[in-house]
């Protein structure tokens, strides 16, 4: 009598529930560091957005002598919102559109005499909050 040898095809239960427990276990422990990561990410995002905007906003009061209004705000940087005010204003837009930080919400811009502030209110989209929520002022990027 010959003994036939079995051939198992694929994977039994036991070995695919081990498999699954030990990916887990595996997107557990490295999640959270990847999720965090892509949210420093996007606040580093947001402060080159705002060096940007910075130099915009720079060569407009190199043409104009003062920064725009907070009022005017970034629209000054579209169109020329007073001709008898801004007399030097360029041809050209010093952007194209309303810039929006990395969650797609738009800048916040402050006249603040001398000096502007930029203000992004980060992921929960609100003024205020903590850690990756936390509001994200161009003064406090690093430069």
């Amino acid at each position: 009598m010959k003994k036939k040898k079995i051939l198992r095809d694929g994977f039994s239960l036991i070995e695919l529930l081990i498999v699954i427990v030990i990916l887990g276990g595996l997107v557990a422990v490295v999640a959270p560091g990847l999720m965090d990561s892509a949210d420093q990410a996007k606040r580093d995002t947001v402060c080159l957005k705002m060096h940007d905007l910075k130099k915009r906003f720079d060569m407009f009061k190199l043409d104009n002598g003062v920064y725009p209004d907070t009022e005017e705000g970034f629209s000054a940087l579209l169109t020329n919102p007073d001709a008898d005010k801004y007399p030097n204003y360029r041809v050209k837009p010093y952007i194209k559109k309303i810039p929006k930080d990395s969650w797609k919400t738009p800048f916040i811009y402050i006249n603040k005499g001398s000096e502007i502030e930029l203000i992004s209110f980060a992921s929960d989209r609100k003024e205020g909050g903590d850690e990756n929520d936390k509001d994200i002022l161009f003064s406090h990027c690093n430069r």
